[in-house]
This record gives structure tokens, sequence and C-alpha cells, in this order.
């Protein structure tokens, strides 16, 4: 729509109440037009996590008679519009025509691909509104949309809209339109944009999708039951997921399965033991071997990834030097792939989430088992423990210490972070994100540090390989060799910087934070 529109929607379907529309209208315009109908398809493009949405975003593609536009629409109603040409989804931005339009959403979905998240067709008459000079002073778009049948459901039919489109020099005129348009009986301002529409009819919601811990917790309800919940919702993380893994759509369906996968791994550990039973000892294994399997294709994107800002950084060598070890990692990821498909299309597989869910059901379940702690004591008491470790351990490491004491390290701050998450929504808001971005601080200066290690060290056993099966010339070993370098030197700049970062953490406001923290989830 066009700044400052609106659209309206019809109470009931059929001729007569656009006629009556068309009357109202009348009165004031000369209304033009045959109100011959003409067949749309609509699509509309996001990422699985809504990355547009949430930026207020909405990119629409719309086909009909035999050409097919994408519009980008921004908050203020501003549009940038392209030629949608041949283009097929699931697909990175990238796939979006040069220009504007892809610049601004690329910015936006970075690595993840857009693809549909809702589709409808629609029948559209457009009426042309003059005044008395019969000039064309508005437009007034009628769209009947439904949303087209599938094999389970039979098409929907959704409220016909009501659009006035405003004319360069005439906006006045569209205003009054709009405030007659408001005046018919049976006509009402939708309060659904039409993309909320389609989803409202599907029983869906923009924005159902996130990879964080999204459970409302109370302070007062038993541990076990809170940690039941945050153990269900990373399930439904997992299982939606492993759609977009199977299929390869882009690299971060992997990390965010891989993310709840070890949330999962790390609530067992930490605050599993308010579970009935035995779930913890029987489910760790289980989660384990479904974190190793997926590791391989994991630590391949890592590198395919960063595989352009570094080769951009070459010195001595250039990043053509780099193409046969690039093919190699395609060759590589292209096998390790079709191991982990097969671990996810697995009877083990299946059973894992089939008898997690239902472990978990019932836990909540429990009655007759004792509740134990509060999810606020929970929650204090597990944090507390959490940032200790950290801070003890951080406070014995010196220049001297090995690269293993900064690696542990880094695993206590992730689990000290996945407890504060786990019971996010029991903290303040303000105290939470302050204390999160003091820890995140210090977990990107110990990520990068093991991060380049770890790349480092692949690096080196990939050129062994490539080696092995003659798949390398000397040029690409040297372009390899110079890639450790640059990862030796990141790795040990972030070890230089460890000190600083650490003593902001664990300084006094720090912990005054910290202590807050616990202290306002056990109130």
């Amino acid at each position: 729509m066009e700044p400052g529109s609106r659209d309206f929607v019809l109470a009931e379907p059929g001729q007569q109440p656009l006629d009556r529309v068309l009357s109202e209208l009348g009165a004031t315009f000369a209304v033009a037009g045959d109100g011959r109908i003409r067949g749309v398809r609509r699509r509309w493009l996001d990422t699985f996590d809504w990355r547009l949405y949430r930026a207020g975003l909405t990119l629409h593609q719309v086909t009909a008679r035999g050409t097919s536009e994408l519009t980008l629409t921004g908050p203020d109603g501003q549009r940038l519009t392209a030629p949608a040409g041949r283009s097929r989804w699931p697909a990175l931005a990238g796939a979006l025509p040069p220009g504007p339009l892809r610049d601004r959403v690329a910015r936006i979905s970075g690595i993840r691909a857009l693809l549909p998240v809702a589709a409808a067709v629609s029948h559209v008459r457009e009426f042309r509104l003059l005044n008395e000079d019969e000039k064309t002073v508005a437009r007034l778009a009628v769209d009947e949309p439904s949303l087209p049948a599938s094999a389970e459901t039979a098409a929907t039919v959704l409220p016909t809209r009501l659009s006035v489109i405003e004319v360069r020099g005439y906006q006045a005129a569209a205003r009054r339109a709009r405030r007659l348009l408001a005046d018919v009986a049976g006509v009402a301002v939708s309060r659904m944009t039409p993309l909320d529409a389609a989803l409202h009819a599907t029983g869906r919601q923009a924005a159902d999708f996130s990879g964080r811990v999204d459970v409302a917790l109370r302070p007062a309800m038993p541990g076990r039951d809170a940690v039941a919940a945050i153990l269900l919702q990373q399930l439904d993380i997992v299982e939606q997921c492993v759609d977009g893994v199977l299929r390869d759509i882009d690299t971060e369906f992997l990390h965010d399965l891989r993310v709840a996968v070890r949330r999962t791994r790390s609530a067992l550990k930490l605050v599993g033991d308010v579970l009935p039973g035995e779930l913890t000892l029987r489910f760790a294994s289980e989660f384990r071997w479904l974190g190793d399997v997926t590791t391989p294709v994991r630590d391949l994107d890592v590198h395919m990834l960063s595989f352009p800002p570094m080769a951009a950084k070459l010195v001595a060598a250039g990043p053509a030097d780099l193409e046969p070890f690039h093919a190699f990692l395609g060759r590589r990821r292209t096998a390790e792939r079709r191991r982990l498909n097969r671990a996810l299309r697995s009877a083990r597989f299946a059973s894992v989430a089939g008898d997690w869910r239902k472990a978990l059901l019932a836990a909540q379940d429990a009655r007759r088992v004792p509740p134990g702690p509060s999810a606020a004591g929970l929650s204090a008491a597990r944090a507390r423990r959490a940032h200790a470790r950290v801070i003890k351990l951080g406070s014995a490491i010196t220049p001297a210490s090995p690269a293993e004491s900064l690696h542990t390290l880094r695993k206590r701050c992730k689990e000290l972070r996945y407890v504060l998450e786990f019971f996010a929504s029991l903290h303040d808001p303000a105290v939470y994100r302050a204390a999160i971005a003091d820890l995140k601080r210090l977990q990107d200066c110990l990520g990068e540090f093991q991060d380049s290690q770890v790349q480092r060290e692949e690096i080196q056993a990939l050129a062994v390989a490539m080696l092995s099966q003659r798949a390398a010339a000397a040029p690409t070993l040297l372009a390899m060799g110079e890639l450790a370098a640059q990862l030796g030197q990141r790795q040990r700049q972030a070890r230089a910087e460890f000190a600083d970062t650490f003593a902001q953490f664990a300084g006094p406001p720090g912990r005054r934070r910290m202590a807050a923290l616990t202290t306002a989830a056990a109130s």
C-alpha cells in the first residue's frame, strides 16, 4: 500500500455489499471502470525465523497475466519493487534481482534462505475515482482473496479487501474516499494485514518460530514442571528444523537444531535432577548421539561460511588458489550430509523424539511425586552455582595456563548462559539483558580463541587428507597454510584480550548484576 493508506474489509461477500460501497463513493466521485476481474497469485516470502517480519518488512510476490513482481513494504509504507523473473524458492537473497530491494533484504536475511510463508489467489478489480474535471484522483482496488485448496483442505474464502490507492498530487481525495468507506454499513477497517489474514485462516501466526528459549514460567510453579516445559520447547525446535536440514534449505536449520540439542544436554546436566525417575540417565546418551551425528556437517558449514572473508585476506596466495580446497570441502560435506540424513530418518531418531516427548508430558502429570523446589528457587540456586564455577575457573587462569583451561571455562560459561536463558521469563528484563551482555563479551572472546584453534587444526588435517588423495597442488597447500596462519593470529589476539575481558565480567559491577539477577529470580 502507499503511505497513509488503509485496508478495509467487507463484512459479507458478494456483489450487493460492493454495489453499496460504489454507490456511496459515487455520491462524491464519478466511479469509472468496467470492474473487469483479473486473477492474481500471491506469495509472501520470509526466512524460517521471520527476520523480515520482525524487522517490520513484508516481501510479497504477485503473479498475474504472465508477469511476476516482488514488492518489499517497510513499516512506513514505503515500497521497493523488482521483477521476480524466474526466481524459485527457497533461495538465498542473492537469487533476487540486483538492486535496492535485494540489498535491503540481504542485510536482514543474511545466510537464511527466503521461502514461501503464505500463499493466496485473488480476483482483483480496480475502479477509478474521478473529480468534476474527470481526472483520476484515486483508485479503489477490490481484492477477493482465497487460500488455494490442498490435498487436506478445500479452498478457503477470505474477506473481501478494499484499498484506496493514492494518485500523486491528489492525496486529499484519497483521504476523503477512505473516510467515506469507513462510514459505509458493512465496511470495517481491517485489523490484519493480508499476510496476517492468510496465516490466520490456516491457524498460523507470523513469527511462530524462534530458536530462542521462549517459555513463560511462574516463580511459584514446581521446578520439575518448568524444566519439562523448557525441554518440550527445545524438542519442538529440533522437530521444526528437521525438514530444513533434510532439504538443506540453509545452514541455520542445522545450527538451530544443534543449539536446541546442546541446550537439552545442558538442562539434563544442570537441572535434570528435578525430573522424576531416570530420565536424565536414559536420554543423556541419546542426545549425545544426536549431537555427535550433526557435528561433521556443522563443522564443514563453518569452514565454508568463513571461506570467502578469509580468502579475501590472503596476501601471499590468491582466492583462486583455494578453489580445490573449497571443492574438497563441498564433496566431503555432501558425503557427511548423506550420513546425517540417514540418522535423522532413522528409527532411532524417531524413537528418541517420540519417547522424549511422552516422558516429559508424563513428568508434568506426575502429581504424586514431590514437586521439589520452585522454578524461582531452582533458577536462583543453579545460576549462583554456575556463576561461582565461572568465577573460580576464570580467576585461576594466568598467561601460563594451557589452552585447555580456556576451553573448560568456555564450557562453564555456556552452562551459565543456558541456566539464565532457561529461566529468562522469571528475571527482570533490564537486569537480565545487562547480565547477558556481560557474559556474551566473555563468551565471544573464549569462542574466538577456541574456534580459531579448532579450525586451524581441521585445516591441517584436511591438508593431509587432500595430499593423500592427490587433491591439492602446491599453491593450494600454501594458501591453506596461510589460512591456518590467519587463524593462529586470531587465536593469539583472543588470548591477549582474555585477561581484560574476564576482569570486566568478574568485577564488582558484573557481580552486582548477577547477584541482582539471582535475587530477582528467587523473589
